[in-house]
């Protein structure tokens, strides 16, 4: 695919900020619109990529930060733009497949985490598992697409998603290291590309590991354990 003007393509394949100047009567999920001028300070200063204007790269890297502001803040699923609605899929490691309403209800942290030992997705709403997770990464959780290894329908690509360990998981210390998940993922898309279908493969447990690898904060430990056992035990995995 050549490079093209941005005004020539779908609104929802363009710059996120142009789709939340143009939404118009959205429902909100918190009464006003998002605000990305600190996104976007983060991905300019540390991004490892820098995809053209109107290239398949940048087009698919705004179709999933499209989807994914849609998601957070939206709160009607018939107001996203970024997805065909009555079809729309995702799942994560072959594993269920949610609807656009089930992510509407609960969120992409539960949906795409489930419940493991150190993250209970069923113990958690929307809105506080986005609070965990902005107060683990006071400074943003920035996303950006590596590459891109096949067109539409059946888009197949893999990226990055990153963030400053600098706040507290739960009862875990931070620990400040900056944390990676490198997944790939497959979208299929509508001729006008809006997607029908999302499957996500990442490494969930090496994620969580990560954030626990401080040990519990001064208040949770209890008597002489040490608050980096917890990354001894896993420390195979990384």
């Amino acid at each position: 695919m050549t490079a093209t003007q941005s005004n020539s393509l779908p609104l929802w394949v363009q710059d996120r900020d142009q789709v939340i100047a143009e939404s118009g009567d959205t429902q909100w999920r918190y009464q006003t619109p998002p605000d990305y001028s600190r996104s976007k300070e983060n991905l300019a200063k540390e991004s490892t990529r820098n995809h053209l204007e109107g290239t398949l790269e940048a087009i698919v890297q705004n179709l999933v930060r499209t989807f994914e502001m849609e998601v957070s803040f939206k709160t009607e699923p018939q107001q996203w733009l970024s997805v065909v609605n009555e079809q729309f899929r995702v799942s994560t490691n072959g594993g269920v497949e949610y609807t656009a309403a089930d992510l509407a209800a609960q969120g992409t942290y539960n949906l795409f985490m489930a419940d493991s030992q150190h993250y209970k997705a069923s113990q958690e709403s929307f809105e506080s598992s986005a609070k965990i997770f902005h107060t683990t990464f006071p400074q943003g959780f920035p996303w950006e697409v590596l590459e891109v290894y096949s067109g539409p329908p059946n888009v197949t690509f893999k990226w990055r998603h990153w963030g400053h360990f600098q706040g507290t998981y739960k009862d875990y210390a931070p620990t400040g290291e900056t944390i990676e998940i490198i997944g790939l993922s497959i979208a299929r898309v509508t001729d006008d590309l809006k997607i029908i279908s999302l499957e996500h493969y990442f490494d969930n447990t090496l994620f969580l590991d990560k954030l626990t690898a401080g040990g519990k904060t001064n208040s949770q430990t209890k008597g002489s354990s040490c608050p980096f056992s917890s990354w001894f035990k896993k420390s195979h995995k990384s």
